[in-house]
């Protein structure tokens, strides 16, 4: 039985966002457009079609607008430089103010996986925004992360540090460019991290990750190791800055099961912050969206379902 093929639709529009001078994202816009309005986006190194399996179970009722993160997916490469957490913030707001101005004020909930998860909490600090970004958009009306990058007091913080170490120099290490998609497949197909995805995700993850090599024959990775690996070694830095206890909205954080082999920084067990709706998906690692896609999305259903937002237009 051979596995299914993902194939992610043409969107209802496609709009690219000028993030500064040298930097531009694609928002695209799927879905149903009566729907409430959920904005989507991933972790590091990866890009917003691998969630596929997720999102497409979504398109029905939601209005959704998807991106990737600079350097990432649909995205042109930009300079190094640029690539890091400050500029991930600053380009969010710039997102939600274009979705604004392009198709109008609606309430907004934010749907993210670990890095972009991290950078929403961010953006939702009041402190990083009155220091870092211009804050023009109304921001989020609820947040729903998955298994968020972050470290909270009493863990072991020297183990946490540890860990980011080993994630950004096994990152350098990785090949970028490979003669064949195949070549590739077979890598991921090696690795334990990957053997949960639902079937036909892997190649999901070939065909969003890769693209045509520009300065050989062959295929290379969209985000390069060094980029990611930059990402990697910053999550230190701002894994304790979410302020969890003044977030301005709604938000449920669903984790990664804690007792099965992490595949990306251990989960943080955030029970006894009463400010954050919070709990774990059993059976899950960090990619669980694309391992249990049908309960990530159940999950995300019921606590909209909850949330007392303004009713939309039918």
């Amino acid at each position: 039985m051979t596995d299914p093929v993902w194939r992610v639709p043409e969107p209802i529009t496609v709009c690219e966002v000028e993030l500064d001078e040298r930097s531009a994202t694609i928002v695209r816009r799927h879905g149903n457009p009566s729907g409430r309005r959920l904005l989507l986006s991933h972790g590091n190194g990866l890009a917003i079609d691998l969630y596929y399996p997720f999102w497409s179970l979504l398109e029905r009722d939601f209005e959704l607008f998807v991106y990737d993160l600079r350097n990432h997916g649909w995205n042109a490469l930009g300079d190094e430089e640029d690539h890091n957490v400050y500029s991930f913030v600053a380009d969010l707001e710039v997102i939600l103010t274009s979705i604004e101005a392009e198709f109008g004020a609606k309430p907004l909930i934010g749907v993210f996986h670990s890095l972009s998860a991290l950078i929403a909490l961010l953006h939702s600090s009041s402190l990083l925004l009155s220091k870092k970004i211009d804050r023009k958009s109304h921001g989020f009306d609820a947040l729903f992360l998955f298994d968020p990058p972050l470290h909270r007091p009493p863990g072991d913080r020297l183990e946490f540090d540890a860990q980011v170490d080993r994630n950004a120099r096994a990152t350098r290490r990785r090949t970028s460019k490979f003669d064949t998609i195949g070549q590739y497949l077979e890598i991921l197909n090696f690795f334990p991290t990957f053997s949960r995805f639902v079937p036909g995700a892997r190649a999901l993850m070939a065909q969003s990750t890769l693209k045509k090599s520009e300065s050989s024959t062959g295929f290379e990775l969209r985000c390069p190791p060094a980029y990611e690996a930059r990402i990697h070694e910053f999550v230190r830095a701002f894994a304790d800055e979410a302020d969890l206890d003044q977030l301005p909205c709604p938000t449920r954080i669903l984790g990664a099961d804690p007792l099965l082999p992490f595949s990306y920084l251990p989960t943080v067990d955030l029970t006894e912050v009463l400010s954050v709706d919070f709990d774990f998906l059993p059976d899950t690692t960090h990619y669980m969206q694309v391992e249990k896609p049908e309960e990530c999305a159940q999950c995300m259903r019921t606590f909209i379902e909850g949330l007392n937002l303004d009713p939309v237009e039918s």
